[in-house]
């Protein structure tokens, strides 16, 4: 970022490639839509262009981008919050559950699974992105910052404001919640060990 910030513009790719995968899949989790995970994402980076001269290397570059991410997740969250109809890249709800979206429909969505392991292994991936997705937003925000960002709990409380023992709170409540949770899947994950 200090080459960057210099006018050395050819690091940018670079800064991209360590970064956005990371940063989307922060954002995918909170926002459940991969179409707009991908503008949002960025979004993230047109920002970091806009903002460069403004990074200061008092604190670690990931945590600014993330912050960035933070904010424009929430931008989105509220204008999503408005909106009066559902967007048709938006998943469908049936019965409190995420469905496929407009687009999905016209594809299989019945593949057969011929190993016992793949199904217990695909379940568990629902089961697990469902718990997260459960957690209360305060929680669920720290827990993905934290396993999916990988940003010391310092750099999330100074990005949230609030303290690092609220953010450690935070994230043991939510590690409290995911294994009660998915206690009943224990001896699955066991298994496919």
């Amino acid at each position: 970022m200090q080459r960057y910030q210099g006018g050395d513009r050819s690091v940018f790719p670079e800064l991209v490639r360590r970064h956005k995968t990371p940063v989307y899949n922060f954002i995918l989790r909170q926002i459940r839509t991969p179409a707009a995970a991908e503008d949002l994402t960025q979004d993230v980076f047109v920002r970091v262009v806009q903002n460069a001269s403004e990074f200061r290397h008092s604190s670690r570059f990931s945590t600014w981008i993330y912050t960035i991410a933070r904010n424009i997740t929430i931008d989105h969250v509220r204008k999503m919050n408005l909106r009066r109809h559902p967007s048709l890249d938006q998943p469908a709800s049936q019965d409190g559950d995420e469905g496929p979206t407009l687009g999905e429909r016209t594809k299989d969505q019945h593949p057969r699974a011929t190993v016992d392991r793949a199904v217990i292994s695909t379940e568990l991936g629902f089961r697990i992105q469902n718990a997260v997705e459960e957690l209360p937003d305060d929680q669920r925000e720290v827990f993905l910052l934290r396993e999916v960002g990988n940003v010391p709990f310092k750099d999330i409380a100074d990005m949230i404001g609030v303290s690092e023992n609220t953010i450690k709170s935070r994230m043991r409540y939510a590690l409290e919640r995911l294994q009660k949770a998915l206690a009943e899947y224990e001896d699955y994950a066991k298994n496919l060990e």
